[in-house]
Order: C-alpha cells, then structure tokens, then sequence
C-alpha cells in the first residue's frame, strides 16, 4: 500500500509531523513502512511554461522551435523533439541549470545549428514510472489541461513535492489497505482525530428502479450488491489533482469515471465497478456461479473460461464481470459513455480469491475482497464514488440504491480483563489509561471493574481474542516503553544438542570451503515443487488451502530450485562466480488426499557456478567442476568422521548431465546425488556451467560413527608401491578402490588415484588407472618380503573381481 503524505492530511492532521516521522512511529506501532519515496528526489529548477509560438526546425524533420514564456523577463527558445509540442500548450520546462532525475543537468545548447536554452519534459523525464502516465502522454510531452500559472513550481502541481510512504502490511492489517484506515492507525498513534469524506448527493425525481433490478442467486457469495444509476455523464480526464494522487499510489489515470472509481477503492478501501449501462445489455443484473467452460473476455482483453467455482456479473444472459476480479471487455466505461450502472458489492473472500487464483488475475480489487472489505463501507463508498462522478463527469445521480441485502455486519466484542493484560505485559497499567487508548482506536466499551467489554468496529476483523486487545495497548503504549526485567526464579544454562552441535559444524565446514549461507523460502510454485533430478516424481504436492499468492502455495520438495533463483539474481547483477549453500527442510507426501501433516526432512543443498579460484598475479584461472563439488562434500564428510562409509557411484537422473552425475550412499543407503545441470536445463534457466548437490542431512547426522581413536605417530618407515592397471571403460576408480582396500588388510593405510590414461597406446574399450599405495606396520620395520605378499593379493583379487591387470 503506498500514501500520499499530502493526501492523508485530508483526513488527519499531521502538518506539524514529517512523513519520516510518521513513518517511523508507525513502524515502532506494528506497522512497518519499507520506505518513503521522496517523489521530486534530486529534481530542481523546473517550472511551468507556456509555448507562445511552436515551429518547424530549419534543419531537422523532426525537431521544432519553441518560444516559450517560463516566468522571466523575457522568453526562452527550446527545441523539442515532441509529436505533440504545439503553441498555446502550457508544460512543464527544464530550465538551463534544472536537474532531472538520474543528476541529469540541463545546459543551454545548439541543436542542429539552433540555440535550446531548456527542455520541455515528458512525465518519464520528471521522474514518474511510464506505466503511471496516461496513455495520450507516453510518448510526448506533458501538457497541463487545468489552470497553472506560469513561472510556478511544476513539481508542486504536478504533485512531485509529495512523499509516500510505502506500507509492508501483514495478512490481518487489510484495514490498512486504504487511505481511511491508515488515518485511523496514524490518528491513533498520535491521539488525533479523524476527518472523514463528507458525502452528499443530489438527485433527480426518476426512481433506479426503474432503471434496473438485481437478482443474487448465491447469497453466500453475494452477500450484498448495490446499484446505482447516473445519467447525462460525460467521459474525459480527470482533474490534475485526481491524476496526481493515483499516479502517487502506484495508478495509472484513465478516465474521469473510472478514476472515481480507482480513487474510492484507496479512499475507503471498496472495490467498485462502473459498467457502461447501454452496453450493459439488458436491465435485469444476475450474480450467479459461472457454468463450467463458459467464457468472458476480460479488460485486459484476454478470453477467459470458467469454471463454477467462479462468481459473475450478468445481465441474465451473458457474463459482464468476474466478480471481485475484473470486469468485462464488452461493457467497459469508454468516451461515449453516457449512462452509468455504478456497482457496490460485498463478495465472499473465498470466492473472490478462488476466482483470481485460478485465472492468474489478482488486481488491487480483488487484493482487497481477498482479505475481507468493510462491511459497512460498501454503500457509503458507492454514494461517495457517485458524487464525485456526478461532480466531475458532470452526471445526474437517479434517485434511490437498487439493492440486495443480505449482509449481517455485528462488530466483534471481546472481554478485556487489566489484570490478565498487565501479567501479559509485565506492566502495571490503570484501567484508565486502557480505556484512553481504546478510545483513541475508535473502539466502544463497557466497563464492569477492572473488565472492559470492547466492542471494535467492524474495519477492525482483526480483533477477535483478548490477546489481539493486548497487542493493540501494548503497540499504542510504545513497545519500546515496556520495562526490561530479569526471570525470576531458577535458571538453568541452555546448551545444544548433539544433532545441533553436527549441524553447526556442517555450517562452518561448507563457509570454511568458500560457499555461502542462503535462506529461501519454504512455500513455492507448483512447477518449482515437481522438485529436481527426479527426486520426488512419485510424491503429492502438498498445497496450502489459503495461498497469499500463486507462487506461494506449494511446499517445496527439493532446495535447489530455490538456489537457481539465488543464482539468477546473482548472475543478473553480473555477480558470476556464485558459490552457495542452504540447510533447510522439505515436504514430502505420499497421500493422494493429504490427511495428515506431510513428511518434513532436513536437507543440505549447493549450487556452484563460474570460477572457484584465481590467482591473477600468476595467471591461474580455475573454474567449477564436478570434482570440485565433489571435493567439498568429500572434506564434510571427514568433517563428520564419515568418509568411509560414504561411496559415489555414477548415475543418470533427470536434468543432469549424464556423463557428470552421481548418487551419494551412505553404507549403501542413498542419501543424496551432486552433479552438472543439463546443459538444457541450464540455457531454460539462463544459468552458466552449474554444479549442485543435494543431502539428507538427518541420515547424516544421525548415523552412528565409530569413535574416533587417535594414534601416535608411527616409529617405523611406510613403503610405497604404484601400480597402472589396465581395466574396461566401464569400470569406475571407486570399484578397484574399494578391492584394494578391502584386499589389503591392516598393512594397507591409503590408496590414492594419481593418473587415468585413454590413449592411442590403450586397445579399444578399455582404459588405464593409476594408484599409489602405502603400507605401514605400525608396530615393526616393513620388509620387502611382507609387502610384496600383500600386494600380490592384491592384484590378485583385482583381477578376478574386476578383471584388472597389470599395464606392461
């Protein structure tokens, strides 16, 4: 939610405060303002101007001579490139010395051999997003429709003097969502009053319902709806000064008829639809479910098909609008509007979210359906929005509300006991100050002792339990303010368990070989919870029943769709050389109808891209590879004391590399893979050469090491034979690894792979690995004798289980 500091002073008085101010001491109230945008940020010296005489550059096609009257002695001439540049126009200009955004310094200059001593501006070039400005304007000039004097400050009338306050608010603030209710929470905090819209209509003598009826087939959808008629409007822009406060809240202008409407939904918080009434089609409206495979064609101009979880506007015959969504293409306010059928409805939130969810439409009406509107604000706003049409479309507002009420709007009263609020709180607060900040809230009481019976207003859903009452007293006291005491009685010292104190040491162990801690999210899109590498293709997606949002609703079964995200945002601000990690849960279920809570298993994820080292002064350059990444889980698990137990075996799976994959198994038991993504998965995504890996970090941690016996350093010499054996290209290092080992019994202390040859010397499928071997007796001199009986069980077993022989 974003506000305009110089409209909320509409409806509370905060002249003596700044909007830092206010900002800051509503952050410390609960509600936390991400930022406030100073709208004319490093702008200066730009002023309104009015083109006395426009005409075509001698020297260029496209480029005319302006004199322009800014406020001085005389006027200027400025060259403009704009199509819509034209004598008589008043605009907004740059003058020589102004600063544009971006420290954009306007100098006099020569243009095509004539002197420009300024620049008339476009809206982009002041500052303002281009999906803000209106569309006559996104490809010229600005040019000013209401009265400005000339030589005044163009930023003040175009209201970039302003700042705005850009609200983060959780799921149960939507009261919050609106200009009203932000007046409330301000006035609240500050012990100040509110000053609400004054709405007053003036009617003719003709009836609406004479005009329309109204028919609600699901009142559990549609609680209440209401119709307003209003005739003899005439569709043009809006006012400058109606312009200026969508645009400051993140909305582009349209027309004057759909302003009000846009300007209503931020002032109390009310969606609103305005349907072209002759267009409409009939005189009758139906709301009803829609019929499966039936189909609207949208504002957007995008054919939609429905389903019957969906809620329409009718005319009885055809849909008009998606309610609470968007409306329809064939009944849209357009300039020969004349007659407006002004709809004013509460809809079911369930509904109304159902319905943007599953046609990927969420718009700022349905955002606020979605989290519940203020019941009894629906007809007030609808009277508001008509008065300001009948006032600046010049309408005429027919008598009377067409309605369908159904809607039962009790406030919630909730028991408040001081006693039980001061052991919450550790305060001592009187039953007076208590009662003072519920009434600075607008909230109603009864007082029976040291209980308040409190009854909220029904802005307030939020406030159901007496718990929601304690944070409202405790926010309006100043968190801050709330003494600091010690525990009493007997403490005893925390400390952490084996599990945490492994998990601690896999964090230091993955930072202390270069890779960096992320946290992503836990909720993530359907696509993203397909999982990766075929991990979880025979799971169910565990959805939420009430998302925030599409790409929220899923738990994720996998880390590393995550990580790429990481990725991507790193590689697109030209960070190449990302090399990260995340521990985090997933969830995994094998239920088709999910009736219990879903599996949740610890994870450890990588994901390394670009280079891994570089030494510039002697010209190494070393990028990430599989090895690599395989290097780093290698040092973890000795980290863990579990590098023998851990193997390696080449794998294929789903969107990695065949040639570079390989499962993890932990005493046989898998427990994770690491390897190259595909190189198509890799160009799908946009990423560069990727290398991930994902663990079971529970089997880890909870697998039973030996424990660790330290020896002293051996007395006698070691003996060090190598061997080049010659074996078929299928056979992996890891295979003759574990024969030798396993072969050379309490003698043999390492084996280590030095060379792999495939040559033009090597006949055809096979291939030549290379080991070092160490034999040490811990307890005597080694002879010649007792190693060479080793080793030749050694060739021996390599040779009759791996069909490995010596390479001549």
């Amino acid at each position: 939610m974003l506000v305009s500091y110089k409209w909320l002073q509409d409806y509370v008085d905060v002249s003596d405060l700044s909007a830092r101010d206010i900002a800051e001491k509503m952050t410390r109230g609960g509600i936390e303002i991400d930022f406030v945008h100073k709208l004319s940020e490093g702008v200066k010296n730009v002023v309104v101007g009015y083109v006395k005489e426009c005409s075509q550059h001698p020297n260029a096609d496209k480029l005319n001579v302006c004199l322009v009257d800014v406020g001085d002695e005389e006027p200027v001439q400025i060259v403009c490139g704009a199509p819509n540049v034209a004598a008589g126009q008043h605009v907004a200009v740059a003058k020589v010395g102004a600063v544009l955004p971006g420290n954009f310094k306007i100098k006099k200059a020569k243009l095509r051999g004539e002197i420009s001593q300024g620049m008339i501006c476009s809206l982009q070039e002041l500052g303002i997003e281009g999906k803000l400005v209106q569309k006559e304007y996104q490809e010229g000039i600005y040019v000013f429709r209401d009265k400005v004097e000339v030589g005044s400050d163009a930023l003040a009338a175009l209201n970039l003097d302003d700042e705005v306050l850009e609200l983060d608010l959780t799921p149960n603030r939507s009261d919050c969502l609106n200009m009203l209710g932000v007046a409330y929470e301000v006035a609240a905090l500050y012990g100040r009053e509110v000053k609400l819209p004054h709405v007053q209509l003036n009617t003719n003598d003709e009836q609406a319902a004479d005009y329309i009826s109204v028919h609600v087939d699901s009142i559990k959808d549609n609680s209440y709806y209401g119709a307003i008629m209003i005739k003899d409007v005439k569709v043009g822009p809006s006012p400058l000064w109606l312009q200026n406060r969508l645009m400051a809240a993140g909305i582009r202008p349209i027309s004057n008829v759909v302003d009000v409407t846009n300007y209503v939904l931020l002032e109390y918080g009310q969606p609103l639809h305005a349907f072209d009434f002759d267009r409409f089609g009939s005189s009758e409206v139906v709301v009803r479910r829609a019929q499966d495979g039936e189909k609207i064609v949208t504002l957007d101009d995008e054919e939609r098909t429905l389903t019957s979880d969906h809620l329409l506007i009718t005319n009885g015959k055809e849909p008009v609008a998606i309610a609470g969504v968007m409306g329809g293409a064939n009944s849209e306010v357009h300039e020969g509007t004349t007659t407006i059928l002004l709809e004013a409805a509460y809809f079911n939130p369930v509904t109304v979210r159902k319905g943007a969810r599953d046609l990927g439409l969420r718009s700022e009406a349905s955002a606020r359906f979605e989290k519940g509107v203020d019941p009894t604000r629906v007809l007030e706003a609808g009277k508001r929005a008509a008065g300001l049409i009948a006032e600046l479309a010049g309408g005429t507002i027919v008598s009377g509300v067409v309605e369908v009420n159904e809607l039962q709007a009790e406030p919630a009263t909730v028991k408040l006991d001081l006693n039980r609020l001061n052991e919450r709180l550790g305060m001592e607060l009187t039953i007076e100050t208590v009662i003072s900040f519920m009434e600075r809230l607008g909230f109603t009481h009864e007082q029976d002792g040291s209980v308040l019976y409190v009854t909220a207003p029904t802005r307030r859903a939020d406030i159901q339990i007496e718990e929601d009452l304690f944070e409202e007293v405790a926010r309006l006291y100043g968190y801050d303010h709330i003494p600091t005491t010690l525990p009493i009685g007997t403490t005893t010292q925390g400390g952490l368990s084996p599990y945490q104190k492994k998990r601690r040491r896999v964090r230091r162990n993955l930072e202390k070989s270069g890779l960096s801690q992320v946290i992503t999210y836990s909720l993530t899109s359907p696509e993203k919870a397909q999982g990766f590498a075929g991990q979880s293709s025979h799971l169910r997606d565990v959805r939420l029943s009430m998302p925030m949002s599409e790409d929220r609703s899923t738990m994720r079964t996998s880390l590393i769709p995550h990580l790429f995200d990481v990725l991507s945002y790193n590689l697109n601000r030209k960070n190449t050389d990302v090399h990260v990690y995340e521990i985090g849960s997933i969830f995994l279920s094998e239920e088709e109808a999910l009736t219990k809570q879903p599996r949740e298993h610890e994870m450890v994820a990588g994901a390394l891209t670009g280079v891994w080292h570089e030494h510039v002064w002697q010209g190494e350059r070393k990028a990430v590879d599989f090895f690599v990444a395989k290097g780093i889980l290698e040092g973890l698990f000795h980290e863990l004391g579990l590098e023998r137990e851990i193997t390696f075996e080449q794998a294929q799976l789903p969107d990695l590399h065949p040639g570079r994959t390989a499962v993890v198994k932990l005493n046989d038991e898998e427990v994770g893979f690491i390897g190259q993504v595909h190189p198509t998965k890799q160009k799908e995504l946009g990423l560069k050469e990727t290398y991930v890996y994902q663990l079971n970090l529970e089997a880890l941690l909870t697998f039973e090491t030996e424990t660790i016996i330290y020896e002293e350093l051996p007395r006698f010499p070691a003996i060090v034979r190598d061997i080049a054996l010659v074996v078929d290209e299928a056979r992996s290092a890891g295979e003759l690894e574990a024969v030798i080992m396993q072969t050379g019994g309490r003698l043999l202390r390492s084996v280590k792979l030095f060379d792999l040859y495939e040559g033009e010397h090597m006949e055809t499928g096979k291939k030549s690995l290379a080991f070092s071997l160490t034999y040490l007796d811990l307890e005597q001199t080694l002879t010649d004798e007792d190693v060479t009986n080793v080793h030749e069980r050694v060739l021996t077993a390599l040779e009759e289980q791996v069909g490995a022989t010596l390479r001549a």
